[in-house]
């Protein structure tokens, strides 16, 4: 079977919420097909849903030295990091994406959660704004408020 196939297999077991399985379908890949950029996009997943965040962290890492210029390596790398509650870091390093990436919500919105976690609501509060400059502004908004990781802002603003 070629390794675009196992690949599908893999993104449709992920789909069903099946990492395991996932994961299964990625092992039978060639070596030559491994740093595919949607393979390692796969592996992250995998990794990340099963609570391997260490592994999801260098596999993303790898995305962003490998494939610069697309940001989801950049927001795989930083959420990881979050998850090994290494925030500061997480926040350090997707602050580079956003010069990049300027019309990326998810980079926007990610560093507006990290700054809020970090204490920083000036900063939390300008890359919200950001956020709903370059998505529905409405969207964003109901997001923000029913977002856990935001709950700090919402609670500084009613200071």
């Amino acid at each position: 079977m070629p390794d675009s196939h196992h690949l599908k297999a893999a993104q449709g077991w992920l789909d069903l919420g099946n990492h395991e399985e996932a994961n299964e379908e990625l092992k039978q890949i060639t070596l030559e097909w491994r740093f595919h950029p949607d393979v390692l996009l796969a592996r992250w997943e995998i990794y990340a849903r099963g609570g391997h965040w260490e592994f999801a962290y260098t596999i993303a890492h790898g995305m962003v030295a490998l494939i610069p210029n697309e940001p989801s390596g950049w927001i795989k790398r930083s959420v990881a990091l979050h998850h090994l509650k290494r925030t500061p870091e997480a926040w350090q390093s997707l602050l580079p994406a956003a010069k990049k990436f300027p019309q990326n919500f998810t980079v926007a919105y990610d560093l507006a959660r990290y700054a809020c976690q970090l204490g920083k609501f000036s900063d939390s509060f300008r890359w919200l704004e950001r956020a709903k400059q370059v998505a529905d502004p409405h969207k964003v908004k109901q997001m923000a408020h029913k977002d856990p990781e935001l709950e700090p802002l919402w609670e500084q603003s009613l200071k």
